[in-house]
């Protein structure tokens, strides 16, 4: 097999899409391993969690206790969360993020990442600096300041980040993106699919992952 194409439906405020890409990561590793010769595109495709979130965010833990069912709920949720990314090598800082996220400009931002043509682990490692800001930092991953400053860490030049999220440009495209997943019927992240042929759901361990490359690999042979 030379080629392999990965589609990923996720969204930077949630923390299963974090411990999954953590998950393809490992089992990315291991399929290059097996297939060196194979060349891996990956592809970040825009999924919105909240999407009646107000462009400005609001009071993070109050909407999560409201969508849970109150603290206690929560709590536990995070535990269980917490749990499963540490065995990703995520340590969550729930308790830093004040503000839940508006994240039509972050995924505006992936989506100019691969528009200018950034390769797989480029894109890859401002995705990842997006959920380490959301989920480890607390930064506010709606404000544009913080998403030029990321993107700037990431080797983009900030001020063009900036510029470019100031403005409409792509807008409608992403949101465009995030529809189209909603008629392939994809109504949870993170979501997967596999040289356009199959397609796994939720945080899978990396062996799940890697089974599903080998799948794809053999019907695409």
């Amino acid at each position: 097999m030379n080629t392999l194409t990965i589609d990923v439906v996720s969204d930077v405020v949630c923390p299963w899409c974090y411990i999954g890409k953590r998950h393809l990561d490992r089992a990315l590793e291991l399929w290059r391993a097996e297939q060196p010769d194979c060349a891996v595109t990956v592809h970040w495709r825009p999924f919105f969690l909240n999407p009646d979130t107000p462009e400005a965010g609001e009071p993070y833990r109050p909407f999560l206790e409201k969508k849970f069912g109150g603290p206690k709920q929560l709590e536990e949720l995070w535990q269980r969360v917490g749990e499963a990314g540490s065995k990703a090598g995520i340590a969550f800082a729930f308790e830093k993020i004040e503000l839940r996220a508006n994240t039509l400009a972050a995924h505006r931002l992936i989506h100019l990442a691969q528009k200018v043509g950034a390769d797989a682990t480029a894109t890859g490692g401002l995705v990842e600096a997006l959920f380490a800001a959301q989920f480890l930092e607390g930064r506010h991953v709606g404000d544009r300041q913080v998403l030029a400053a990321v993107a700037g860490a990431c080797g983009m030049d900030a001020p063009a980040v900036l510029r470019y999220l100031e403005s409409d440009e792509d807008a409608e495209a992403v949101r465009g993106g995030a529809a189209e997943a909603g008629r392939m019927g994809i109504n949870g992240v993170p979501f997967f699919i596999f040289n356009q042929r199959l397609a796994a759901s939720g945080a899978q361990p990396p062996e799940a992952l890697l089974q599903v490359m080998r799948e794809a690999g053999a019907a695409a042979a």
